[in-house]
């Protein structure tokens, strides 16, 4: 794996509220030791950061194109940044 850290900023469109998107994100990001936070935006969207190596951060930014289950993806837009330092996985309100 790259250990050269990488950040993704990344909007999610689709029915991907109230279908467990947000837990989802979250133990798949911590299954691939990546950092940031995941919440609900009020226009329906599901925005989240990514930390990691690139390598996690890319396997992480792919599993948001199908997201949990009862999710119905349509469409990811991903802005790579500088990292900023994020420090485990939280949901955000």
């Amino acid at each position: 794996m790259s250990e050269h850290r990488t950040r993704a900023h990344v909007f999610v469109s689709g029915r991907v509220q109230g279908v467990y998107y947000r837990a989802n994100t979250r133990d798949t990001a911590s299954e691939h030791g990546v950092h940031g936070w995941v919440r609900n935006l009020d226009d329906g969207r599901v925005e989240a950061v990514f930390e990691g190596s690139a390598d996690a951060v890319e396997a992480t930014v792919e599993w948001c194109h199908e997201g949990s289950p009862a999710a119905n993806v349509e469409s990811v837009d991903v802005e790579y940044e500088e990292p900023a330092g994020e420090e485990g996985f939280r949901i955000r309100r």
